[in-house]
């Protein structure tokens, strides 16, 4: 029997050899996904051994792997925000970066006790929004999208979360059927330009849907579809937080200024690189207007 050592050491260097950059922290999550051992546990002496049914499994999952599939699909989780998302190819994969808006809004809106309605604009797996109800536990909050299979992941992730009872999922495009306000408003829209479709990396272009990636040659059609609707539904007094690429933050402010709204500041990411925009309505006590 092929001991557990060897067997993750095979699934590195399979991983290594195609080129993933992240092939030893991969190899361990699939690993660990394959045999129920936990990460921290898999450093255990050489003589630990493998049921044939548990190899093959590694095998068949680093084998999805080596073919750029990835490892959040693999597995069907991924972790945003400290809470634990389904995942499926109908929709991004929850990414850290998306977590600038809700440290941005967080930032903005002290009081956890707020009741505030939210709205997600596009919502995918609904990890934004039910991050954000996880921070205001007396906040509700509905989630849009125009893919029946997105609502569904959403859906299922705020009934296995606990944020049922506190949340609603529409198939809509891009609020155009709503008709109330809400104090704050989220959205983490397609913001890739077609040139650059290319030049994604292929876990990304063979394995999430184009549809939640592509917005036009500049990749900002998708904000000058949706911000008119924010304008309207957008509270007195509330918040937009909307990511959108690297470099791209003029446009989305000059998009976002164009219709009204008023452009507060633009948050950096981890990385360091703009990623949320932050805006209002109004002038109000969120912040003072962005000189842009």
């Amino acid at each position: 029997m092929t001991g557990l050592i060897e067997a993750l050491r095979d699934s590195e260097r399979r991983l290594a050899d195609a080129g993933i950059d992240s092939a030893r922290s991969d190899s361990r999550i699939l690993v660990s996904h394959a045999t129920g051992i936990a990460r921290d546990l898999l450093v255990v002496p050489a003589a630990a051994t493998l049921e044939p049914e548990q190899l093959a499994r590694i095998t068949e999952l680093t084998t999805r792997r080596v073919a750029h599939e990835p490892v959040a699909l693999i597995t069907g989780q991924r972790e945003f925000w400290s809470l634990e998302f389904q995942v499926s190819r109908a929709t991004l994969i929850p990414r850290p970066d998306s977590e600038t808006l809700i440290e941005a809004v967080l930032e903005r809106c002290p009081d956890r006790m707020e009741r505030n309605r939210v709205l997600d604009l596009g919502t995918g797996s609904g990890c934004l929004l039910l991050a954000l109800l996880s921070e205001f536990p007396n906040a509700t909050g509905i989630g849009i999208d125009a893919s029946p299979d997105a609502l569904a992941l959403a859906t299922a992730n705020a009934q296995a979360l606990g944020f049922a009872g506190r949340t609603a999922f529409v198939e809509d495009d891009w609020g155009a059927s709503l008709n109330e306000h809400f104090d704050v408003i989220l959205a983490n829209p397609p913001y890739i330009a077609t040139g650059d479709w290319a030049r994604l990396d292929d876990d990304v272009r063979f394995f999430e849907p184009q549809t939640a990636l592509l917005a036009g040659i500049d990749g900002l059609d998708a904000y000058r579809a949706l911000l008119p609707h924010v304008v309207r539904l957008l509270a007195p007094g509330g918040l937009f937080a909307g990511e959108f690429g690297a470099g791209q933050g003029p446009g989305v402010v000059d998009a976002a200024q164009t219709v009204g709204l008023n452009v507060i500041d633009l948050k950096r990411d981890l990385a360091g690189i703009e990623r949320c925009l932050l805006a209002t309505g109004a002038e109000n006590d969120r912040g003072a207007k962005l000189n842009v």
